[in-house]
């Protein structure tokens, strides 16, 4: 979710700027565009999706919304390329008795699927990070620390995902300063810290997270111009005692794609990594929800060769 502005101003500002398919920058050629395709459906509330995960091979998903809603759903592909949206499920969180979240604590923000089934569903707002047992939309409770409380309030825990061992790392939008990494928190299993950092760089921010099938992070960030939305993907290795072996995978140019918000990282049939994006229209009709999807054709452009610490 973004900040709330003018809604007059910003229809004007995206207008003027949408348009060309620019090509990403010069710097940033190691992911190559697949394909893109507008999500329409005529139900009620649809739209704001935040947090996205995709089953081993790219066919069915999971998806989350600024209002708390879980959608689940099956891409169809034409050739490699996006064409469609089949199989289409819906309905509200809940708490862990049923009763469906109130509007102050339903602002999903991030998703990440375990393996043995249970879905990590990240929030701002009321900052938190709760459990989806398998196949079900009750949110069942686990510790949280009082750190969480501290977050800004639009700007919490957007970017989610699993660690190469199975544990919860949520990143939040903002670090409290344009000099400080950004907080990687970490649950064990029995408390949550920080062992280690995101640098921080320039105007981006956190809003989306994965680990790939090559046991990479792959971060998706943001950034409003005030005219338009960009978009940059960094990869980093996980170390020791940090992330290390940073990556520039993409950094589109404003307008490029709408508010790509969830992200997940998973292997074709061809062997290729693969990234599906989903953009957040934050309920705004000038804006679209997208499915973007790109592929890793080569090492990237390498930012940072020591680590981020710790």
């Amino acid at each position: 979710m973004i900040p709330r502005l003018r809604r007059g101003a910003l229809v004007v500002a995206l207008v003027a700027s949408l348009p060309s398919c620019a090509a990403v920058v010069a710097a940033a050629e190691a992911l190559d565009h697949v394909g893109s395709y507008t999500w329409t459906l005529r139900a009620p509330g649809f739209g704001g999706f935040s947090g996205l995960e995709m089953d081993s091979d790219g066919d069915a998903f999971t998806a989350v919304t600024d209002k708390g809603t879980l959608y689940t759903g099956r891409l169809e592909r034409r050739d490699g390329q996006l064409t469609g949206v089949r199989d289409v499920e819906s309905g509200p969180l809940t708490d862990h008795k049923g009763v469906v979240l109130a509007a102050k604590d339903s602002d999903a923000e991030g998703l990440a699927a375990a393996t043995d089934g249970r879905i990590y569903v990240s929030f701002e707002g009321h900052h938190r990070v709760l459990i989806l047992r398998p196949g079900e939309r009750r949110l069942f409770w686990f510790d949280q620390p009082p750190e969480f409380r501290d977050l800004q309030l639009n700007s919490g825990l957007e970017a989610l995902a699993l660690d190469p061992r199975g544990r919860p790392i949520a990143i939040p939008e903002r670090s409290g300063r344009l000099d400080r990494p950004f907080p990687v928190w970490r649950w064990n299993g029995t408390r949550w810290s920080v062992p280690y950092t995101v640098p921080r760089r320039g105007n981006f921010l956190p809003v989306g997270a994965d680990t790939g099938p090559d046991d990479r992070l792959y971060l998706l960030e943001r950034h409003f111009t005030g005219l338009a939305f960009q978009s940059r993907i960094r990869s980093f290795a996980y170390g020791n005692d940090g992330l290390t072996d940073e990556r520039l995978l993409l950094e589109t140019r404003p307008g490029q794609h709408d508010n790509l918000e969830g992200l997940s990282v998973w292997r074709d049939g061809d062997g290729a990594i693969r990234l599906t994006m989903i953009s957040d229209d934050n309920f705004n009709f000038f804006q679209r929800t997208q499915f973007v999807e790109y592929r890793l054709a080569g090492r990237g452009t390498a930012l940072a060769s020591r680590e981020s610490g710790g």
